[in-house]
């Protein structure tokens, strides 16, 4: 595994946009043992975001209490922080944005921790991405980020980006439901240039994970709202999903592991292979029993890994992989 940040990279992953949600904050005295836990069992590389949650309670504030609790466990995180929404559909990535959103980040962080990645959560269409990762080379070079990250970009994009100055990290949906980026050319230029991807969503928002048995599951969920927001989860759409999970829960079953180990462990598997870039699983958790789950090693066999291609073949996804507005600041 490649080194970032001065650290080795175990191929583990840890997502805190459930940490914040507004109405639905996990208290620091459940939070902080599943941190503790997601270091224990290899972990180390942590998303976040200055917009999860609202400008008071979100990812910096959580961390700035954390590593204030823990100050050794500083050194032990590679931290990559998103910044850079307005709203759902707009961003300001200009160099004075990226700026305002870095300023503050450390602000809340108050030396606790320093943001070893930063970039935009998506592509500004108003600020060329030359100037937006011209103005964090800036900061990079006055100490306040370490490197530079982008999220949810097109290969073009990354190409551009990466003559201005290099691009550590790359954040994009990857799993057994979105694959995109195995053959529009981002896995193949972030191989090319050195990059690590960092797979979000790689549970598909637990549809993966076997969360959901039937449409009626979507429906009476805590977070119903949130999720039927996604075409994916919406009537025909779903149906359809679900038999795409079906199949692959059998070879989960089949291996003997459960549906979110064997989905990363996919993912493990596509990592790093002929022509793939290194791919790091951001798996979200909440609980310290999930954080084990999700970071046990299961490995998969070349045949097994031959008849995931024949169901993704079989059951192609259906569905977009965000709701329209937000997918306005989609590259792909």
């Amino acid at each position: 595994m490649p080194t970032l940040a001065g650290k080795e990279i175990t191929g583990k992953g840890f997502g805190l946009m459930r940490y914040t949600i507004p109405g639905s904050l996990v208290p620091d005295d459940v939070a902080f043992p599943v941190f503790k836990a997601a270091l224990s069992h290899g972990a180390n590389i942590w998303s976040g975001a200055d917009y999860y949650g609202t400008p008071e309670a979100n990812t910096l504030h959580l961390l700035n209490r954390y590593f204030t609790a823990y100050p050794a466990d500083a050194d032990k995180v590679i931290l990559t922080i998103k910044g850079g929404v307005i709203n759902a559909s707009t961003m300001d990535c200009s160099p004075e944005g990226m700026r305002r959103s870095v300023d503050n980040c450390n602000r809340i962080l108050d030396g606790k921790k320093k943001i070893d990645f930063f970039g935009p959560a998506r592509v500004d269409p108003n600020t060329p991405i030359e100037s937006t990762v011209g103005g964090l080379a800036e900061l990079v070079k006055e100490g306040k980020i370490g490197g530079i990250l982008l999220s949810e970009s097109s290969a073009a994009t990354i190409k551009r980006a990466d003559k201005i100055h290099h691009v550590s990290l790359v954040e994009a949906e990857v799993s057994l439901w979105a694959t995109n980026i195995l053959h529009n050319g981002v896995a193949e230029t972030c191989k090319e240039l050195d990059i690590v991807v960092l797979a979000h969503t790689p549970l598909g928002r637990g549809m993966l994970a076997g969360n959901f048995d039937n449409h009626e599951d979507v429906a009476h969920h805590a977070n119903r709202e949130f999720y039927i927001m996604f075409p994916r989860f919406q009537g025909e759409n779903f149906e359809h999903n679900l038999k795409l999970v079906r199949e692959l829960q059998k070879l989960a079953q089949k291996k003997g592991c459960t549906n979110a180990q064997f989905a990363l462990a996919w993912l493990r598997a596509v990592s790093g292979k002929a022509g793939m870039p290194v791919i790091v699983p951001l798996a979200g958790a909440r609980s310290e029993a999930r954080v084990k789950e999700n970071c046990e090693d299961v490995t998969l066999s070349d045949s097994e890994a031959k008849e995931i291609d024949g169901i993704l073949r079989s059951f192609p996804v259906a569905g977009a992989r965000y709701p329209a507005v937000a997918a306005t600041l989609l590259e792909y």
